[in-house]
């Protein structure tokens, strides 16, 4: 298993480039357009990865208080007891 996310995806597509440029070299047309695909779909489906990954770490402000917020009130000797 890949330890780095880019080393695994630089290795997938790297992979499937050298078995093309093997097809060409040994005149594998059939192989040359079915690894072509695999690497068509092989980088689109990393972009999606990525763009999910970009997605989910985009933080979203419901408008709660954070929780430095929240022990403020509540560890201060000044602070009144919250509403439960």
């Amino acid at each position: 298993m890949c330890g780095a996310r880019t080393g695994c995806r630089r290795s997938s597509t790297g992979n499937l480039q050298a078995r093309i440029a093997e097809a060409e070299r040994e005149g594998w047309l059939g192989e040359i357009e079915g690894l072509q695909v695999s690497l068509a779909g092989a980088r689109d489906k990393l972009a999606q990865i990525d763009a999910e990954a970009a997605r989910r770490s985009t933080a979203i402000h419901l408008g709660m208080p954070a929780f430095p917020q929240i022990a403020g009130r509540i560890g201060g000797t000044s602070a009144s007891p919250v509403p439960g």
